[in-house]
């Protein structure tokens, strides 16, 4: 009894072809939160506050649930 060869997968095909949302998702939001944290000066809003805190406040809310 002979074992059975996989045939070749065509290119663009499978894990490697195609990444999942959240493989771009989470660099994307690393990338704005550590602008964020960098440049505190340009990250408030045109009336002074923070823009940082109600961010933060909304990823702790999330988390708690």
């Amino acid at each position: 009894m002979s074992a059975h060869t996989p045939s070749p997968s065509p290119p663009g095909a499978g894990a490697a072809g195609r990444l999942p949302w959240w493989g771009l998702a989470i660099p994307v939001l690393v990338f704005v939160l550590l602008a964020l944290i960098a440049e505190p000066a340009r990250a408030e809003s045109a009336d002074g506050s923070p823009a940082l805190a109600p961010v933060l406040e909304y990823l702790r809310q999330l988390l708690i649930r």
